[in-house]
């Protein structure tokens, strides 16, 4: 099933601090202020199920958490995520836009933690069924200025998770892998520069997703006589 017999599916990735959160939402409301059915969601979580392995998994206590229990943790919960939550919605023809997806789980546990990416792969096909976004909106920003925006919103009240905590050289390879894989699909992915003002990069993602999706909902000319 397309893009043009099913709704859209579009993500945001990004490491810690890149905006993702509100940029997604930003969009969701842009969006809908067009008259365009949108439904918002977020891994890890998006349902309930999912936001109980959430909360295990993102936990500043569950230090001792293995590699591989944190990713199939996120695929258990990435499962319930699709079949409960984004596969209805495509097939009411909404335009899905999930904070994280399945390119996280290569970004953090691939490159982040050293899992093999071939497995890692396979493990998420299995997960998702083989659904893979249409388009993903990538936030790039340096570790090292997204985790003091993280830093300065908890002293907020805001989260503070177990991955945040770890070290800034486990987060340059979440960033390099994030590239890595961007520059192997450039057709699905649009990179942003989120180092700048939130304001700013909002008008950029705007723009982007306004052309793709003029592009895409374009009707093939009428054949002539």
């Amino acid at each position: 099933m397309d893009a043009r017999s099913r709704g859209l599916f579009i993500t945001f990735e990004g490491p810690e601090g890149s905006g993702k959160s509100s940029q997604a939402r930003a969009l969701a409301a842009s969006l809908r202020q067009r008259g365009l059915p949108v439904a918002l969601t977020r891994e890890p979580g998006g349902t309930p199920i999912g936001d109980q392995i959430r909360e295990i998994i993102l936990a500043p206590r569950n230090t001792a958490m293995a590699p591989r229990t944190e990713v199939l943790l996120l695929s258990a919960a990435r499962a319930q995520h699709v079949a409960e939550r984004i596969r209805p919605a495509l097939a009411d023809r909404q335009i899905v836009i999930s904070d994280r997806f399945a390119d996280s789980t290569l970004a953090y546990q691939g490159f982040g933690l050293g899992l093999d990416l071939a497995a890692l792969r396979a493990l998420t096909a299995f997960a998702t069924g083989g659904l893979t976004p249409d388009l993903t909106i990538y936030l790039d920003c340096p570790p090292v200025i997204g985790l003091a925006r993280k830093a300065r919103a908890a002293q907020a009240g805001g989260e503070w998770n177990r991955l945040d905590q770890k070290p800034v050289e486990y987060h340059e390879r979440v960033r390099r892998g994030y590239l890595a894989l961007a520059d192997a699909e450039p057709n699905r992915w649009r990179v942003v520069d989120a180092a700048q003002p939130a304001d700013h990069v909002q008008y950029l993602i705007n723009a982007q997703v306004g052309q793709w999706l003029e592009e895409l909902w374009t009707p093939p000319p009428s054949s002539r006589s």
